[in-house]
């Protein structure tokens, strides 16, 4: 049996009740870590615990939410309290309206930048003096090929909010290199969450199922990414292996980003 690569290591996985963040946090857990799964449905995120300690695994679920500072900055206070450490945090929580820039309310659009971007640097900002303060620390941001890379209809305020995330993470990345903290993004194109689920009716298709085909179909690899091998970058960047990695974003997206569409 291999040696798991996360032992002994606490992690905050934010988002963790459903899609990427699950994934993270299940992957996180087999690998040995205390996973400490953030998010605002706590009854979900009660049900990942239970089903995480009865594999024999180390967890525990914290209902908050994310954009609200004071909430962030008391759960981990109470992390750091109970297990005297945080050595990963996972910013994964997101929201990802499809609306058109010209009927974009301003209150949708302030929502996506509260969760979406005030989130990570609420939930950064809450553990990194205890990472300076034990010289150690891995911070992962989930942002998108959606911004940073592409867009499409409907993502502006998406995709100004995880571009905000790539810019976050290449300056953070400067400023704690010298603290033993490692800062990367992942970049995840197309992937079957119930996020991604969402907006198949917004653009125009009645069945999920079928939307979540037809985009697997022009994808090189042939079909649609899982939570689970996004779970499984986000061990490495998590892990020691990635040590000399900061600073950089990481896509994951079946090859779709390198291909020409006409």
């Amino acid at each position: 049996m291999e040696p798991q690569v996360l032992k002994d290591r606490v992690a905050i996985v934010t988002g963790a009740s459903r899609g990427l963040g699950e994934g993270i946090a299940r992957a996180f857990a087999r690998e040995g870590a205390t996973v400490v799964m953030f998010s605002r449905d706590i009854q979900r995120l009660q049900k990942h615990e239970e089903e995480l300690k009865g594999s024999g695994h180390k967890a525990v679920a914290f209902k908050v939410d994310v954009s609200d500072g004071g909430q962030v900055m008391q759960a981990v206070q109470e992390v750091l309290k109970r297990f005297g450490r945080v050595d990963i945090l996972v910013n994964n929580a997101a929201i990802g309206p499809s609306v058109l820039f010209v009927e974009i309310s301003d209150q949708v659009r302030d929502q996506v930048i509260d969760v979406n971007i005030k989130g990570v640097w609420n939930c950064t900002r809450a553990v990194v003096p205890a990472m300076v303060k034990q010289r150690y620390g891995k911070i992962i941001n989930i942002s998108s090929v959606t911004g940073p890379y592409v867009s499409g209809k409907g993502m502006t305020v998406y995709s100004a909010s995880k571009g905000a995330v790539s810019g976050l993470t290449r300056s953070l990345a400067l400023e704690v290199a010298e603290h033993g903290i490692n800062v990367n993004a992942i970049c995840p194109g197309s992937f079957d969450t119930p996020m991604l689920r969402s907006v198949a009716k917004p653009r125009g298709w009645d069945s999920e199922d079928e939307y979540i085909k037809a985009l697997g179909k022009d994808i090189p690899l042939g079909r649609l990414g899982t939570i689970d091998e996004m779970g499984d970058l986000a061990v490495f960047l998590a892990s020691d292996h990635s040590r000399y990695i900061t600073g950089t974003e990481i896509v994951i997206d079946g090859g779709n980003i390198i291909q020409e569409h006409k």
